[in-house]
């Protein structure tokens, strides 16, 4: 209990603290005029409250992340506390704030534009197929999850088939019309019954008869029931996204940077929120350990349940909330997934307008965009579930990935304190390149063999990228000379 009380304060420290520091190291203009006012279309572009702005973007990078992976995660034991903190306030919340605010400076533009600002043309086309097929799987999961949940919550009373008719239509509307007219009504509220449900547990854990592991050195092992076939290093990493750093996120801050007022609300919003969830997925990963009274535990009825994270989240509210804990879980389980996918949608036609620069004042621009999204999305129904989640998984981890390399060029260029972004950035690349050489989906290479590949993986980008930058910055002195 100790240590999950110190890790909530360590977060809470880290939003002021190492917040603050990177904001001063961004540099905010206080007087300059942000994209919600010189671009405002009221459709995408548009001034709104603060704390809609935040909210929006709480929900908009939660979804199911710091639920779901939460209690994933919570299955290696205390080591997921450990992650979700140091991942959380020195690698995602960075990403998160340096996304945004730089999205906000590019007058709203989408990351995949953005990286072809700051890392060429060739990583941008890369990157803009890259994160469209993101959001689409991002869509595609979020479409068929949830359906699948209200199915069982409703006994088939519309089938599988009609729930996903459903919200898919209400994906169609929240997609095409201007973002005021159902997001920011309906995500506030939402988003405050994610937090109130967070709020929740924290208290039944602290006042009620639950033992929480403590984060000591041999509590630092990896706790699975099957070690050997998911080593701590990189599975982890991967499994935890959403509660510690997520490349997701990176795709939705653009939709709130062309929403802020001001850019001193940034700090607040993109890194608060990032800070935020981090603290829920906390909440959950020390509710799923304490629930079934240990690790242990946890493996042992997840393993029963097949591993099936949707009900663990349903027992452990039910459980620890009560009959109003069943609400929660309805508003929590089932809106905050369909909340992620609608804006997944939203973002893969921002992306595509900015493409081929096509105007989205009117909605009949913006249902050629979408149809086509919404098409490809009901096509990848048709396959199974857990084999594009798995795929999801490491190629959200991925674009977090490039983004940080993105974020370490742009500070290298502007001469400004790049190590904040550089160490995460070389951090996830070994975890990346070292998951897909171990995991059943990539290669399945021995451990021993994929650390080393991954090391030299790591490496090489790592040399590529300071020869980018290298050459990047001389060919700027000498623009300038001339």
């Amino acid at each position: 209990m100790i240590s999950f009380i110190i890790s909530i304060l360590v977060l809470v420290i880290g939003y002021f603290v190492y917040g603050t520091l990177i904001e001063k190291i961004f540099g905010i203009k206080k007087d300059r005029e942000t994209p919600a006012i010189t671009k405002q279309d009221n459709v995408d572009f548009m001034p709104l409250p603060t704390w809609k702005v935040f909210l929006i973007q709480f929900l908009n990078i939660a979804g199911l992340g710091p639920i779901f992976g939460a209690i994933a995660g919570a299955m290696f034991g205390p080591s997921a506390f450990l992650w979700i903190v140091l991942g959380t306030i020195f690698a995602g919340a960075v990403h998160d704030y340096l996304s945004g605010m730089l999205s906000l400076r590019h007058d709203g533009l989408s990351i995949s534009e953005i990286v072809g600002v700051y890392l060429g043309p060739y990583l941008k086309q890369f990157m803009r197929v890259f994160t469209v097929v993101l959001l689409i799987f991002v869509g595609t999961v979020f479409l068929v999850g949830p359906a699948k949940i209200i199915d069982g919550m409703t006994n088939g009373y519309l089938g599988l088939w009609g729930w996903v008719t459903v919200i898919l239509l209400y994906y169609v509307l929240s997609t095409l019309l201007p973002i005021d007219k159902l997001i920011s009504k309906l995500y506030p509220v939402f988003g405050a019954a994610m937090l109130f449900m967070a709020i929740g547990l924290f208290m039944t854990l602290i006042f009620g008869d639950y033992q929480i592991p403590e984060l000591i050195p041999e509590n630092l092992v990896n706790m699975k029931s099957n070690p050997d076939e998911t080593p701590l290093f990189p599975i982890l990493f991967v499994t935890i996204a959403c509660g510690a750093i997520s490349g997701f996120h990176a795709t939705q801050s653009p939709l709130m940077s062309r929403c802020l007022k001001n850019e001193k609300y940034g700090k607040s919003v993109f890194f608060g929120a990032m800070v935020t969830e981090g603290i829920v997925a906390l909440i959950w990963a020390a509710a799923a350990m304490a629930f079934f009274d240990n690790v242990e535990g946890l493996n042992s009825m997840m393993a029963k349940n097949g591993n099936n994270a949707a009900w663990a989240a349903n027992e452990i509210s039910l459980n620890m909330l009560g009959a109003f804990g069943g609400v929660l879980a309805v508003l929590g389980i089932v809106a905050a997934p369909i909340t992620s996918g609608d804006t997944a949608f939203r973002s893969a036609r921002l992306i595509v307008s900015d493409i081929f620069k096509y105007d989205q004042k009117k909605i009949t621009k913006r249902l050629y965009i979408s149809l086509p999204l919404f098409a490809i999305a009901f096509v990848l129904t048709q396959i199974d579930f857990a084999i594009i989640w798995r795929y999801f998984a490491w190629s959200n981890q991925t674009l977090a990935t490039v983004v940080l390399w993105m974020l370490t060029a742009y500070l290298i260029l502007e001469k400004k304190l790049y190590w904040v972004t550089l160490i995460p950035a070389i951090f996830m690349t070994m975890v990346c390149s070292t998951y897909i050489l171990i995991a059943p989906e990539g290669f399945k290479m021995e451990h021993n063999m994929a650390y080393i590949l991954g090391a030299v993986v790591t490496f090489l980008i790592t040399l590529i990228f300071w020869l980018f930058i290298i050459k990047k910055k001389t060919k700027k002195a000498i623009t300038t000379t001339s």
